[in-house]
């Protein structure tokens, strides 16, 4: 997929040494779960990313010339017993979560990924605990089945005051008359 790279970006790649990061944003219902593969906090839009360092990882993360479906897996290791617990209570399923590259000494960013969280892997020791989830391009969507139905009731589930499909037995045995006169 082609992409706009803001120049402060090019011109950052172009140095001799550069200082890449990735930048992980999850839309949870009780709130954003903002994370970034350094250390400290970076302020990304007015937002602010917790550094996780070593811990995040992001596998899967490829740039495709066609318009397939993919998929990758975000994990943070080293979890506390509390914040896997916090794991497997939030619902996430379809809450969005999003990609950002960057480099360092530059404001700028780019989206490399955007898609919704499907599915929750926690890995539990005494130690710590592993926490990989699974992010699903937005194209996965156009693959799932609708469980939407073209009836009435269906469409009045979502907007109540629409009457569109009650009209539509009517129609099967109507003669509609189309480009000439009626007799």
């Amino acid at each position: 997929m082609s992409r706009t790279v803001p120049a402060s970006i090019l011109t950052a790649l172009a140095q001799e040494n550069v200082e890449q990061f990735l930048a992980l944003e999850m839309l949870f219902d009780s709130g954003p779960v903002r994370l970034w593969t350094g250390y400290g906090e970076r302020t990304i839009d007015g937002e602010v990313y917790t550094g996780a360092g070593e811990l995040l990882n992001i596998e899967g993360l490829e740039e495709v010339a066609d318009l397939s479906a993919k998929a990758l897996t975000v994990s943070l290791s080293g979890m506390p017993a509390e914040i896997v617990s916090l794991a497997l209570q939030e619902p996430y399923q379809r809450r969005k979560a999003r990609i950002l590259y960057g480099v360092t000494g530059s404001s700028d960013y780019v989206e490399v990924f955007s898609g919704k969280m499907n599915k929750m892997t926690i890995e539990d020791s005494p130690e710590s605990g592993t926490v990989s989830l699974l992010v699903d391009s937005k194209l996965v969507e156009l693959d799932r089945a609708s469980n939407r139905r073209y009836t009435s009731e269906s469409q009045k589930s979502r907007h109540p005051d629409d009457t569109f499909f009650d009209y539509v037995a009517g129609l099967q045995d109507a003669d509609i008359i189309w480009g000439r006169k009626s007799a």
